[in-house]
Order: structure tokens, then sequence, then C-alpha cells
């Protein structure tokens, strides 16, 4: 599976985490972005959560207040990005204990490592919660005192 990008979008649009597995130029992410805010935020419950844009398929699922969004190739099962985005969710979950916006915000660098362990090149290279937690674990910096 060829995982281009993953966003992680509130529901006022505003990115909280952009992780691209192709180089793209500033300009051209943004565009990215603001396309993909408008399509999948506009839909509604009753839509399908699946779009195809720009020669690729964009997988997207809300979570509470954030959208997980996935843009693969167009020959991908989306079945099975659907439960990639819920592997994400549940592992940031136990790592920071029901996972909200803030916790992106401000552990941003964090989250991109575990998505890091989870995806390498484009590849869903990690699915398992506590190996991918486990890495985490041992690049943690130590408690202050």
């Amino acid at each position: 599976m060829t995982v281009r990008f993953v966003l992680l979008v509130n529901k006022q649009g505003q990115t909280r985490l952009a992780h691209y597995n192709e180089i793209v130029p500033k300009a051209e992410r943004r565009q990215i972005e603001g396309e993909m805010v408008r399509k999948c935020l506009t839909r509604s419950d009753k839509q399908c959560s699946i779009v195809e844009h720009r020669g690729m398929k964009v997988i997207y699922r809300r979570y509470a207040s954030l959208f997980f969004i996935v843009g693969v190739d167009e020959h991908e099962n989306e079945l099975a990005v659907h439960e990639f985005i819920h592997c994400v969710v549940e592992t940031l979950d136990r790592h920071f204990g029901n996972v909200c916006e803030l916790d992106i915000m401000f552990h941003l660098e964090k989250a991109h490592y575990i998505l890091e362990e989870m995806v390498t090149n484009g590849q869903i290279v990690e699915t398992n919660k506590s190996i991918v937690l486990g890495q985490t674990v041992m690049y943690d910096p130590p408690p202050e005192k």
C-alpha cells in the first residue's frame, strides 16, 4: 500500500498535522490541504468517506473534532485504509490517553514519530500498537527534575 500523505484536520479546517511521504513543494501542500479540507469537511455523514482527487484516492474518518485524511494510490483497498486510520487513532489514544487536538498540537513531534514508526517511505510497515509504542518509549527524553 502506498500512503502519499496523512493529514489531521480539525472541524474548522485547520491542519494540525501533515505527514507527506513524497516530496511536495510547500505551495502545492497548501493547495492540496485546502482542496482536501473543502472536499472532505463539506460532505454529509450520509455520503461515503472516499473521494477521488488528482489521480489518487482520499479516505477520511472523523473522530471527535479531528478528521484523519489519508491519500493513497488509486488502486489501493479502501477498507484497508479505513482500518489503518483506525489503527493510527488507537495507537495515538493509547499513547496520549484519549487523543485530542491539543495533544497533537503540543506534542507534534511525538505524533510524527508514531506515524513514522507505522509508515516508512509510503509503505505501512507496522500496525501492532505495542511495538510502535515500545519504539517511541525508547526515545522519550528523561523526565525533568
